[in-house]
């Protein structure tokens, strides 16, 4: 089940963010560190009413912040496609819940309020060593554009069409 997140779920959401940094580690992919993302950047996310929830049995196994684009570093590149885009940050799936469609239900979800809310695109980051998200949003139609050398990440979009 897809919701908005409240604050009832940050210690459970703020958990599910350490097993995801622990996993990364396993993996080797640099992503985030301990305290990146961390409860008070889920919390801020709930009062911008901008974090969903995928609840699988009752239990988090999934989450996403949507927020309108306002991030200083894209500012840095010129090859975005768009204009209004919304933004994917903080994408959680818990790692016993990989390959059964978490990721794909949490990004269908952006989707639905990006063309709801008339905006041109996607945007996302992701780490060059992260393989995983990479695959995912290649499969997903995502554009790989430039490098944002202030925050060493690999710049992503996907436009929206009707």
């Amino acid at each position: 089940m897809m919701c908005l997140a409240t604050h009832k779920d940050l210690l459970e959401i703020s958990n599910l963010a350490d097993l995801v940094i622990n996993d990364m580690e396993k993996s080797n992919i640099p992503q985030w560190k301990k305290g990146y993302p961390a409860y008070t950047h889920f919390e801020k996310d709930v009062e911008d009413s901008a974090l969903y929830i995928y609840k699988d049995e009752n239990i988090i196994v999934g989450a996403i912040t949507i927020l309108e684009e306002n991030d200083p570093p894209y500012k840095t590149i010129n090859s975005w496609l768009k204009e209004k885009s919304i933004v994917i940050h903080r994408l959680l799936v818990h790692p016993m819940a990989r390959k059964k469609g978490v990721a794909q239900k949490l990004l269908d979800q952006a989707i639905i309020i990006g063309k709801k809310q008339n905006y041109e695109s996607i945007k996302i980051d992701t780490h060059i060593e992260n393989y995983k998200m990479r695959n995912f949003l290649k499969k997903n139609g995502f554009i790989e554009l430039e490098y944002l050398e202030i925050i060493d990440r690999l710049a992503y979009e996907k436009v929206l069409e009707d």
